[in-house]
């Protein structure tokens, strides 16, 4: 019989005392006599109805997007592997960095905003499987959606048990942007190294924890989410080491090491790109102006979001602000919780770069999507809701999500 093995205090998990037999360690479904199943079976065994519910949810909404694409004759894999960034994606892939767009106004676009991993990851599976780079797009990114998927699930297990657990994974994939996740696009990939570095540092697994940021950081920009949550946590640590006045030990090495290695991936592409454009400090940035890209603290939000209110705008941009702005909410709930620090580091990371940056506003709620930890407050609701409430809550966010899914990728001209 499992033995419970965990508190909540003040936010934070701590052991109540330590457990030959738990959860995490055995399958207790094993037959008797049979030997202990290896943890991480044991974990996927327990994630499995999540993650169905996951599929179940991504599968229908590329359904109903596909059967409205081929209605209005277009072709639902080319919608899904070759729309809007992962196009660049791709070229990535097939030729390597060096495409430059060239607009009036002397505005310039190059290839080298976005960043390495991903289209580095489709050129291997395109290499490996006899499959074109749409397809091998799609793979990475289904795969990595249900990497991410299981992280998700680890992470709100820990906190809050498997019920809100599966109830978090549910709602991330029925997110009003959740289409992305099945798409070539780098969020599923982001938030599978974000949420499996992030249950690294809950459960002290530091250098495990600093390759996946540094992995994280090597995947989006935003990315460097990930290393400010794994450097923080090893700082909290490390002062904690200081005032107990202990001699050096190798687990606090790994700290220092970790909290080393998170941020190499970021910090490696963005002097690279600086150092490609004779400015290694200030090229990548000077790149991502030339997207109307730049961190400006809101102020260029503020101006975008009084426009959105005093004319009529497309309906892409209305549902940014609403999105956005929910987006917000849940972080002040999420902290009334009072979140571990990696969780709340990251999430208020992601936060302030989606509400602080200017530019390619209708694309905030999907800068939003890898920022899982918000969906927690809700997730905690549906647990305690009546079942009957419930079910009706999903299957409202279920038909916005496939409707505005479908929408945003087939009927909408803005950039998603």
């Amino acid at each position: 019989m499992a033995v419970a093995c965990r508190r909540r205090s003040g936010g934070t998990i701590t052991r109540a005392r330590r457990c030959t037999l738990s959860a995490e360690t055995f399958d207790h479904a094993a037959p008797a006599g049979a030997g202990p199943v290896p943890r991480w079976r044991a974990a996927l065994h327990r994630a499995a109805p999540a993650l169905g519910l996951f599929a179940a949810a991504r599968l229908t909404g590329m359904a109903v997007m596909a059967l409205w694409a081929w209605h209005i004759g277009r072709s639902p894999r080319a919608l899904l592997a070759m729309s809007w960034d992962s196009d660049w994606y791709l070229r990535i892939a097939a030729h390597g960095y060096g495409k430059v767009l060239h607009w009036p106004g002397g505005v310039v676009q190059s290839d080298l905003a976005f960043f390495p991993l991903y289209p580095g990851l489709v050129r291997g599976v395109s290499t490996v499987l006899p499959v074109a780079g749409g397809t091998a797009g799609l793979l990475v990114s289904w795969t990595a959606a249900g990497a991410a998927a299981w992280g998700i699930h680890l992470i709100g297990e820990r906190l809050h048990g498997r019920a809100v657990a599966t109830a978090l994974v549910l709602l991330w994939g029925l997110l009003p942007h959740s289409i992305v996740l099945s798409m070539a696009y780098t969020e599923p990939l982001l938030t599978a190294f974000a949420a499996w570095s992030l249950y690294a540092v809950l459960t002290r697994r530091w250098l495990s924890a600093g390759v996946l940021a540094a992995l994280a950081g090597a995947s989006r920009p935003n990315g460097i989410a990930v290393a400010a949550a794994v450097v923080a946590a090893a700082a909290y640590e490390g002062y904690l080491l200081l005032r107990r006045r202990r001699e050096p030990l190798r687990s606090d090495r790994r700290i220092w090491a970790a909290a080393a290695l998170a941020p190499a991936g970021w910090l490696g592409y963005v002097l690279w790109v600086g150092t490609r454009e004779g400015d290694p400090l200030g090229g990548y940035f000077a790149v991502q102006k030339g997207w109307t890209s730049r961190f400006d603290f809101g102020a260029g939000t503020l101006r975008f979001v009084r426009t959105i209110v005093t004319r009529p705008m497309d309906l892409g941009f209305t549902m940014a602000l609403l999105l956005t702005g929910a987006g917000v909410l849940l972080f002040a709930l999420f902290l009334l919780d009072r979140p571990p620090l990696p969780l709340l580091v990251y999430t208020a990371v992601l936060v302030l770069i989606a509400v602080g940056g200017s530019g390619f506003f209708e694309s905030k709620p999907r800068f939003l999507l890898p920022a899982f930890p918000l969906l927690l407050p809700l997730a905690c609701a549906l647990r305690k809701a009546r079942p009957r409430a419930a079910v009706m809550v999903i299957a409202a966010l279920a038909g916005l999500s496939f409707a505005y899914g479908t929408y945003v990728l087939t009927v909408a001209e803005m950039a998603l």
